[in-house]
């Protein structure tokens, strides 16, 4: 092989990997680049994603919507780059955390709103009326 063919053969597999094909997908729809994913809707470059919507770049995460390169996280809405998280809204950066609203790089907190902590109760009666008011779709 010479730096020629190396070249060619290079571009020929960029080329095949650029192609927004799914693979190993099941009843996903309008979804492009996806691979091993079940159930979702108009998201792309997802791996191994279930029920999802509008999400890109996510893996091993299911039930989330219009959210950005998440690992392991289920049930977040409108976040980004958080890992191994549940019920986010609207965070960004978060580790570990379940139940926060607004919040940016936390880890491993529950029931926090922009970073600061709420009893569960309080969390669940300000997030809802937050939801309604900035119209962000509950879950």
């Amino acid at each position: 092989m010479d730096g020629r063919e190396f070249e060619a053969r290079f571009r020929q597999l960029v080329g095949r990997a650029a192609l927004p094909q799914n693979v190993a997908c099941v009843e996903c729809k309008r979804c492009r680049a996806c691979d091993g994913c079940t159930f979702c809707t108009d998201c792309e470059q997802l791996l191994r994603c279930h029920y999802c919507v509008r999400c890109k770049s996510c893996s091993e995460s299911s039930h989330c919507r219009d959210s950005v390169d998440l690992i392991g996280c289920q049930h977040c809405t409108e976040s980004e780059r958080c890992r191994a998280s549940s019920y986010l809204v609207r965070c960004v950066g978060m580790s570990q955390s379940t139940y926060c609203f607004g919040c940016v790089g936390l880890s491993g907190r529950d029931f926090h709103i922009l970073n600061e902590p709420y009893e569960r109760s309080e969390y669940f009666a300000l997030t809802r009326s937050l939801s309604q008011q900035l119209r962000i779709a509950s879950r």
